[in-house]
């Protein structure tokens, strides 16, 4: 095993930050090329397509939810094991996370091309949008490969604590995707089909290049295609770790797709300008997400090796600079919300409803950054289920009641923006709570 990669030894703040920047700046392309499709959707097909674009992305999310959280447990099992410097169930744990990975492509792949219909329907997807969303929905899901088993092989290396690798292969395929765009929207004239195609297969290369580098790499979490198979008491720990980490992404997409449907009933409008917002909301999150990821595999890898005043200095350090960030990057989204909604839609209608969630929320996103730190911090120290009701309590049960309750008292739109200030403010007290009475010397993975 590389110590290089290793954060059980070295300078606790150098290695948080140099992961953190790695996955931010990964998340960063992911991000731009997220955001290129809507920029290009909206501006060239117009704002129909990108109602359909983002009236899909809650339900997409929804969908992928349960397998990305599968992966994020696996991480937390092999950087345990790591830490622990146990080589043999360092490559028990790697294959059968592999072979779960190919599981649910299968999965999704026919689950997302039939069930797109219904389930926009039942969203109150306008007529004039669906046929689009249904066409995005499909395209998107037939890639299902290439999402889940990059989400797979990424989650292993970062486990192992290599961030940088994963970050290459993000440059590249946001590059293709952006290229894709361009030709196929801008060039051929062609529709929403068009992005979801593009995204597809930007994944699958970006899948391609981190299993070459699992391959061919001389280390304990090295793949053999001869070894993919379930070893039964890892794959049984896996699936404890991640499926409440799985169904907790489930809920809180569950609770934003409700919000959504909510949303669409106001029309195609808000529908183009909350999107677009959620689009430049996914960048405020980049740090959040960033430190989440140090913050988990730093905890899971120390707390394995036995390093327990490294793990909570590092604690500290991490929430610090969570909050920090969040802090800067919310005063600029507020202050800059026309003129980046505008980017991607410049009719006055759009820009006033995405304008006005950002008011809203932006100056409140530190909270969001410390219930997902804390979140972290949990997964790493092999409490999953502690996030998960939480997350289900705070993030679903009570939005979709005060979305179904007070909707009919306040019919109106700023009712979805401030329903999330409030249910972030639950769930960071609650997060506190727990870590307070969590006794790290006790933690057994």
């Amino acid at each position: 095993m590389n110590n290089n990669d290793l954060m059980t030894v070295g300078s606790i703040r150098r290695k948080i930050i140099f992961f953190a920047l790695n996955v931010f700046l990964g998340n960063l392309f992911q991000q731009l090329y997220n955001t290129a499709d809507s920029i290009i959707v909206g501006n060239f097909i117009g704002s129909n397509a990108l109602a359909a674009v983002s009236s899909a992305g809650n339900l997409v999310f929804l969908v992928i939810g349960l397998f990305v959280g599968i992966s994020i447990g696996s991480g937390v099992v092999i950087s345990n094991f790591v830490g622990a410097r146990d080589h043999e169930h360092i490559s028990l744990a790697v294959h059968s996370t592999v072979a779960l990975g190919l599981v649910f492509s299968v999965i999704l792949t026919v689950f997302g091309v039939l069930a797109a219909p219904p389930i926009l329907k039942l969203m109150n997807t306008p007529e004039s949008v669906l046929p689009d969303s249904i066409t995005y929905f499909r395209i998107y899901f037939a890639g299902s490969f290439g999402f889940v088993m990059y989400n797979t092989f990424v989650g292993i290396l970062r486990a192992a604590g290599d961030s940088k690798h994963p970050l290459y292969y993000l440059i590249v395929s946001s590059v293709i995707n952006i290229i894709l765009d361009l030709v196929l929207i801008v060039g051929f004239h062609m529709g929403v089909g068009a992005a979801a195609f593009a995204t597809a297969i930007s994944q699958v290369v970006s899948a391609l290049l981190a299993l070459h580098r699992l391959m061919h790499i001389e280390a304990d979490y090295k793949v053999d295609i001869k070894k993919i198979r379930f070893d039964k008491k890892m794959t049984s720990k896996i699936i404890q770790y991640g499926l409440p980490s799985g169904l907790q992404n489930s809920v809180m997409s569950l609770s934003n797709v409700v919000i959504q449907s909510y949303i669409n009933t106001f029309g195609e409008y808000a529908m183009a300008g909350i999107g677009a917002y959620s689009k430049v909301e996914g960048f405020i999150f980049l740090p959040i997400t960033s430190f989440a990821m140090a913050i988990t595999t730093f905890v899971g890898q120390n707390v394995g090796a036995g390093e327990i005043e490294r793990t909570r200095k590092g604690i500290r350090f991490g929430l610090v600079s969570t909050v920090v960030s969040c802090l800067a990057l919310g005063a600029l989204i507020t202050a800059f919300a026309p003129s980046l909604i505008a980017l991607f839609d410049s009719h006055p209608q759009v820009i006033s409803y995405g304008t006005g969630r950002a008011h809203v929320v932006g100056m409140f996103f530190f909270l969001c950054g410390v219930t997902h730190f804390f979140a972290a911090v949990l997964r790493g120290v092999g409490k999953p289920m502690s996030t998960l009701m939480v997350f289900l309590i705070c993030w679903c049960v009570i939005r979709i009641i005060v979305i179904m309750v007070f909707s009919h008292i306040f019919p109106t739109i700023y009712l979805t923006h401030w329903v999330y200030p409030f249910t972030w403010t639950l769930s960071t007290i609650s997060f506190i709570v727990i870590y307070k009475r969590t006794d790290l010397t006790k933690i057994h993975i």
